[in-house]
C-alpha cells in the first residue's frame, strides 16, 4: 500500500485534498511495516485544483490510496481515474491513522464536504 497524505503542516492530516500543495507519503508493506518514503512540497500553482489533466507528481508516485480530511466529488473522481482510492476520515493524528489502516481496520469518517 503506498499512501499520500495532504498534510499542510507535515504534522497533522488536514483538509482541502485538492488546494494542498504539501505531501507526506508512505509505504505500508504486507507485514504492516509501516515506512515514510518522502514529502512533498510543491510550488504555488500546483496544487490538484490548480492543475488539470493527468499529468501531476502526485500521480508519479505510484500511489494506491489517498488521505485526506476533506475532498470534493471531482478530487475523488480524478483520484480514482489514476487508480488512487480516496480515504476521508476525521481523524488527524498520521501515526496513529497509518496504524489503523495497517490493522486494516476503518478509520472515521470524515464530515460531510461542502464544495
Amino acid at each position: 500500500m503506498r499512501i499520500a497524505i495532504s498534510s499542510q503542516n507535515f504534522r497533522t492530516i488536514t483538509s482541502h485534498a485538492g488546494k494542498s500543495r504539501r505531501f507526506m507519503l508512505f509505504d505500508i508493506d504486507a507485514d504492516s511495516t509501516i515506512t515514510e518514503r518522502e514529502r512533498l512540497e510543491l510550488p504555488k500553482g500546483m496544487s490538484l485544483h490548480d492543475t488539470g489533466g493527468p499529468h501531476h507528481p502526485l500521480f508519479e508516485q505510484g500511489l494506491t490510496h489517498f488521505l485526506t480530511g476533506s475532498a470534493g466529488e471531482r478530487f475523488v473522481e480524478r483520484m480514482a481515474a489514476q487508480g488512487i482510492e480516496v480515504i476521508q476520515t476525521s481523524a488527524t493524528d498520521i501515526p496513529e491513522a497509518l496504524k489503523t489502516l495497517a490493522a486494516g481496520q476503518p478509520l472515521p469518517p470524515a464530515a460531510p464536504h461542502e464544495h
